[in-house]
């Protein structure tokens, strides 16, 4: 399965909300050395209910929109 989310970086609160295309994610790590990748990995996994491991970025490594993809 294949989801468009758009991040928000360094926001108040870390938090998953659902949007038109996808979702939207609010994190609260900057955008800087892969830590705002690395906390969208663990919310999306938590929220999704699966392994950390079966939450991959396939697209926008370096930008606010992504593509993620979950292996079931």
């Amino acid at each position: 399965m294949i989801i468009k989310v758009r991040v928000v970086p360094k926001s108040s609160r870390a938090l998953v909300t659902k949007a038109d295309e996808g979702l939207k994610v609010y994190l609260t790590r900057p955008a800087q050395d892969g830590l705002a990748n690395k906390q969208l990995i663990e919310l999306l996994s938590e929220y999704l209910k699966v392994k950390k491991y079966q939450v991959k970025i396939i697209k926008g490594h370096k930008s606010r929109d992504k593509l993620v993809e979950i292996i079931a």
